[in-house]
């Protein structure tokens, strides 16, 4: 296999993990969703859990992102 195209390879597959950091964040606003409907008294305490994971869950996304551009101008040129 040629280097760009096992660049190009590498970026679809480091572009998938953008897709799962739109997953991980709709399962931590959803859990978070379902906890506050559960116990309304305690929602205020966790808000700040809740930002915490979504940040993360954005973070790992926002890092295939990168990943990816980076195999496709760096590595594939």
């Amino acid at each position: 296999m040629e280097p760009q195209a096992a660049a190009l390879v590498g970026a679809g597959l480091a572009a998938i993990g953008a897709g799962m950091a739109a997953i991980g964040v709709g399962n931590v606003f959803g859990s978070f969703l379902e906890s506050a409907l559960r116990n309304p008294g305690a929602a205020d305490g966790q808000q700040g859990r809740l930002f915490i994971g979504f940040a993360a869950a954005e973070l790992l996304g926002l890092l295939a992102f990168v990943v990816a551009m980076i195999l496709i101008f760096v590595v594939g040129a």
